[in-house]
């Protein structure tokens, strides 16, 4: 369990370095806002309500990557029919995700930590995978430096939980430098195989002793 310690210390950084992001990014975040606005329309904010620290839900916010494509009966096409050209590009560029700063900035979210997932899979979790609830969720995590969606549900929980029980000041900085390294080669963030995760239903009494709980 995190001590109080670096809780606070870890809140301080993701304020400072949050605000300064939103400051200096700011000329970029207005363009892309825009040019979501022409090619996918409004609204231009994508805004889900996600689980966050132990659980309690929030609205997290992101730029909008899907158009608004229906079928005959007017209902919405699936995700991967409706991911524009464009919005793959900004899933790719991990640029979508830029908006969550403010997330950061309001508490409900830190700039790493596990990536906050659907609402609907926290009663699928067992003992072992709930553990990702017991720090705050992040823009980046220990799992996206090691294949984001092109790894299964069960790494994706085993590399959370050993961010949850590892974590310090020196990991979270290892992993933004990770991150900004992968992003700027477009490495393993997303492939065109894992734009979306498939749907977690659950795992049972999945034996994680098999995944690696180490870096």
């Amino acid at each position: 369990m995190a001590s109080p310690a670096y809780r606070a210390a870890k809140r301080a950084t993701d304020l400072a370095l949050a605000g300064l992001g939103l400051l200096l990014l700011a000329p970029l975040l207005l363009l892309l806002a825009l040019a979501v606005r022409w090619r996918l329309g409004s609204p231009v904010l994508f805004r889900h309500t996600r689980p966050g620290f132990q659980g309690r839900p929030f609205e997290m916010i992101k730029f909008r990557t899907m158009t608004d494509a229906r079928d005959g009966e007017g209902n919405l096409m699936p995700d991967m029919e409706r991911l524009s050209p464009f919005g793959a590009f900004l899933r790719s560029a991990s640029l979508d995700e830029l908006p969550e700063l403010v997330n950061v900035l309001r508490g409900d979210m830190s700039l790493v930590g596990p990536r906050p997932l659907m609402m609907e899979y926290l009663p699928h979790y067992n003992a072992y995978e709930r553990l990702r609830h017991e720090v705050p969720p992040g823009i980046t995590g220990w799992a996206q430096i090691h294949g984001r969606n092109a790894i299964s549900w069960q790494e994706k929980f085993a590399l959370d939980a050993w961010y949850v029980d590892h974590a310090s000041l020196l990991l979270d900085l290892r992993i933004l430098l990770r991150t900004l390294g992968k992003v700027l080669r477009r490495d393993q963030i997303n492939t065109s195989s894992s734009e979306t995760m498939q749907l977690f239903t659950g795992s049972g009494n999945h034996d994680y002793s098999r995944h690696q709980r180490q870096g």
